[in-house]
């Protein structure tokens, strides 16, 4: 099914989250759920608040009206979410402890709390018959809606917008002297203009941008490793990764690209890579487990003899975070579910000499897996070089 056209969720979506989320805390034999967490909190309300140290949280229960608890400073940004009862706290860290005073204020005996600071555990419990400290908002939010995937799609589609413009622009910022931190820059401003002239106006007040990293040469072996003042020489390989979010929904987008021509060594690695994010994609198509996805995505890096040089999982989910439950890496049993959405990428780092990685965005629809990054389907191997 295709998504509906982007805009930004509206109060009817967030009462269908608060009546998916009672449902689970009925299932689960909880009077109701206490959202702590920042994006529960915007799931279930639509408030893309500021996360600080004063605690914000709704409460959700299985019959009754939701509470919506946050500090005095907030009161005004309470109003027109589709919550009547709203209360507030003087400041933190105040007498009684924020999530304490929303226990008193809800008044029942069995909750689920989604995060809970372990200095309060043993004083939450007393005031409770039961405390279930699962995040139950999460496991919702793994299943997307329609309107959830659109902002997704969209998204992605300006990550893809970052990957063009250093694929078209760094041949002439390299010969130049310019720098890893200069491609950066350049096709930031590109990728983030466009976003904010298309969108700035109509999502005015939630959560928008673009995210970026750019590695080359030996730096491309560290897969969190800084963008520096550094040249990319002929030669090497030169990361670029890409997240961008719309609405507050994240997608992801990412390519290796060689300065220069490739020799057969980068070819080749190049091409096992392609091999371990197709393969992930026919285990999320299979409906295997999150864990079997990762295995077998990464069994064609090893067949191909790069074992060694894998330093992460094949991938994780995306959506209100940019890295969310569930994990397409060792321990998440997670079985692959229709409209979830996850990232995928293969990576090869070999340190002291360079560092591969690519990334799509993945959608598991009703019959295939969707891919809304298309920087690396429109551009083949051959095609993804700098010229010097």
């Amino acid at each position: 099914m295709k998504p509906p056209e982007p805009k930004p969720l509206d109060a009817s979506f967030h009462a269908r989250a608060r009546d998916r989320l009672r449902t689970r805390a009925e299932a689960a034999g909880l009077d109701g759920l206490l959202l702590l967490r920042a994006p529960n909190l915007a799931y279930a309300t639509g408030l893309f608040l500021s996360a600080n140290e004063r605690p914000m949280g709704v409460w959700l229960p299985v019959e009754g009206d939701p509470i919506l608890m946050l500090p005095g400073l907030e009161r005004e940004n309470a109003e027109g979410i589709g919550i009547s009862d709203a209360r507030f706290y003087d400041e933190f860290p105040g007498e009684i402890p924020a999530v304490l005073w929303m226990l008193d204020q809800i008044g029942r005996k069995r909750i689920a709390i989604d995060a809970l600071d372990a200095t309060l555990l043993d004083t939450a419990r007393n005031k409770l018959e039961r405390l279930d400290l699962h995040d139950h908002a999460m496991d919702a939010r793994t299943i997307k809606e329609p309107e959830e995937v659109a902002l997704t799609v969209e998204a992605a589609s300006f990550a893809d917008l970052f990957l063009r413009r250093i694929h078209a622009a760094s041949a002439d910022i390299i010969s130049q002297g310019g720098t890893e931190a200069d491609l950066m820059a350049d096709a930031m401003a590109h990728a983030r203009g466009a976003l904010l002239a298309k969108h700035k106006k109509a999502f005015a007040g939630t959560p928008m941008g673009i995210t970026a990293s750019v590695h080359s040469g030996p730096r491309a072996a560290l897969p969190h490793g800084a963008v520096l003042e550094r040249t990319p020489q002929p030669g090497e390989t030169l990361i670029a990764g890409i997240g961008a979010s719309l609405g507050g929904y994240h997608a992801e987008s990412g390519v290796t690209l060689i300065v220069g021509e490739i020799s057969p060594e980068q070819r080749r690695i190049m091409t096992a890579m392609e091999a371990c994010n197709d393969a992930a994609v026919a285990a999320l198509a299979r409906r295997t487990t999150c864990t079997q996805a990762n295995d077998a995505a990464l069994d064609a890096l090893r067949n191909a003899g790069l074992g060694d040089a894998i330093r992460h999982r094949i991938g994780h989910g995306m959506g209100l975070e940019g890295h969310e439950a569930p994990w397409l890496a060792p321990g998440d049993a997670t079985p692959i579910q229709t409209h979830m959405i996850f990232s995928n990428e293969p990576g090869v780092y070999r340190p002291g000499l360079d560092g591969y990685r690519t990334i799509n965005t993945m959608i598991v629809t009703e019959d295939k897996i969707d891919i809304p990054s298309r920087f690396q389907a429109d551009t083949p191997i051959s095609a993804r070089t700098i010229p010097i």
